[in-house]
Order: structure tokens, then sequence, then C-alpha cells
């Protein structure tokens, strides 16, 4: 019985450190297409297109390694902007989060009559720090062709319609 209560409180605690993607609505959502369709700009793509949505998200708790952070969060920003009916995310930033590595030592001691006992403990926090990212989802009324590269000057910025 007790394994039982341990296996769903393991289970409840692994499912609420998932972290999710907030998204605040700018405008109307469209038909929902599949994540695959959402393509990353990192710069204003060129023509026409219409902001749907600001998205926010992290990685979740037990993601190790910088390029599994990022494929996470790009992933889930993609996976949002698809829900709304959004075909690009105008990619806004991206910040490693607070957390890390903690160590803690504690020692301590009781006594109960003639009875005395002494004890200590070590506790060791492994989680990696989250990797935060923020995207505005777009509607991009005609896509520029999938191997299309932005060329910017340095020093401007692309105009924005």
């Amino acid at each position: 019985m007790h394994v039982k209560t341990a296996l769903i409180v393991c289970l409840a605690v692994a499912a609420s450190g998932c972290a999710t993607t907030s998204r605040t609505m700018l405008g109307p959502a469209r038909p929902a297409v599949a994540p695959e369709q959402v393509r990353i700009y990192y710069t204003p793509p060129p023509g026409r297109y219409e902001e749907i949505a600001m998205l926010s998200t992290a990685s979740g708790a037990l993601t190790y390694g910088e390029q599994n952070k990022t494929n996470e969060v790009m992933g889930k920003l993609r996976a949002s902007a698809a829900q709304v009916g959004a075909n690009g995310v105008l990619f806004q930033g991206a910040a490693q989060g607070y957390g890390g590595s903690n160590i803690g030592i504690g020692v301590g001691s009781g006594s109960y009559g003639r009875r005395s006992s002494v004890g200590g403990g070590i506790g060791v926090n492994v989680s990696p720090s989250p990797t935060h990212a923020a995207g505005i989802a777009i509607y991009v009324f005609n896509p520029p062709p999938m191997d299309y590269r932005p060329t910017v000057t340095p020093g401007s910025q692309p105009p924005r319609n």
C-alpha cells in the first residue's frame, strides 16, 4: 500500500515540474495547424503578417544540456503557436533561469532522559537551471521559401508591416 502511495506522489511531483507555455492573445485565433508547419523567425518576415499571441515558456525541471533545453523551448513555442493557428513564431529571446545545484548540510542532536543521540545529513539538489524563451505567434500571409535568409545590414532594422 505504501509503494502505491509513493508512486502516486512521485508522478504528481513529476507532472507539476513540467513547465507550460503561457499565451496572451493579441488577435483572433485561426484554425489550428501542425507544429511542423510553424517556422521560427529571428527577424520579422518579409511581407505582411498578423500577430496572434505572445508566448512564454521554459524548459522542464529535468532537462539537462543546453542544446536539449533550447530544443525543448523551441518545440513548445511551435506547439503553442500551432494551437492558435499561427504559421510562424517571431522569436523574442531566451535566457537562463535561476536554479542549479545546491548542497545543504545539517547536524542535529537530542537527548531524552539518560539517552542522547546525534545525527547528521547532507542534502543535494542537482536540478538544472531552466531556459526561458519568449516569442510572438504570427500568421505570415505569403511565407518566404524555406531556404530564405534575410539580409540585414549591421545597425539597421528590417521593415515591419
